[in-house]
């Protein structure tokens, strides 16, 4: 009995610990619009430290993550058979973001432990996951999404791009590509002290297709034959066109 009141003391002793910093969050822009000039944009986080007590002696780090809606992808792995590539093997995976960058105030090891890792799905292995699959060995195709998806500059991890000053103040940027996606860009704060998380903060950035990017997008997911029909009328368009010019070219 006097076992479990002293865990339960300790238990909210801790959420009181946490409750004492919070975060204060600023963005450069919390909207990103994509025309057909976008090629890519830079979002800068800053923040503050709000607290009512004196700052702890631990030092205070800081990580910062920013998703893109996540989305089902089809991983395949392919193999000769009859001296021809095919896909032998394919596992889907079922949380995949679009987009995710990690940004922390170190090495993101000696930040934040495997536990807290786990428990708040920060880093990026933590990010995507792949449930109920029965492939021979799902990691491996969740570790190549990774690979492929970090070549391509769409998933990254940044230590020690956060700057804190006096533990109170932090920045970071994180570079967003050109082939974004539309939908809600979760960013999300940690607070983190021994290794432990003390407090977070989550708001998200809107990307949305603006002007003629809207309407093509608009169409073809409302009007698929149309659609279909004006992309061929196009393309026809353009094949005689270049005829065309040939011709003159050559007389």
């Amino acid at each position: 009995m006097i076992r479990a009141a002293l865990l339960l003391l300790a238990t909210l002793w801790a959420q009181v610990a946490a409750a004492q910093e919070d975060v204060v969050l600023g963005l450069s822009q919390n909207r990103v619009q994509i025309n057909a000039r976008f090629d890519g944009s830079e979002i800068l986080i800053f923040g503050a430290v709000k607290r009512e007590t004196p700052i702890p002696d631990t030092p205070l780090e800081v990580i910062v993550t920013v998703a893109g809606p996540s989305v089902p992808v089809a991983v395949h792995r392919k193999d000769r058979v009859f001296g021809i590539w095919v896909n032998v093997e394919t596992v889907e995976i079922d949380h995949a973001p679009s987009f995710y960058a990690v940004a922390a105030s170190g090495p993101i090891d000696d930040v934040i432990s495997h536990t807290e890792d786990l428990r708040h799905s920060i880093t990026v292995p933590r990010a995507v996951r792949s449930v109920g699959s029965e492939a021979t060995d799902p990691l491996a195709f969740t570790v190549a999404l990774i690979r492929i998806r970090r070549e391509d500059g769409t998933y990254s991890t940044l230590p020690g791009a956060v700057e804190v000053d006096q533990q109170t103040l932090f920045d970071t940027s994180i570079a967003l590509p050109a082939n974004l996606i539309e939908g809600a860009y979760a960013v999300r704060v940690f607070l983190i002290r021994d290794r432990a998380v003390v407090s977070d903060f989550e708001t998200a950035i809107e990307v949305r297709k603006v002007g003629l990017e809207r309407w093509l997008y608009n169409l073809a997911q409302e009007q698929a034959l149309i659609y279909g029909l004006l992309s061929l009328v196009i393309a026809v368009a353009a094949g005689w066109l270049a005829s065309s010019a040939f011709r003159l070219l050559r007389g």
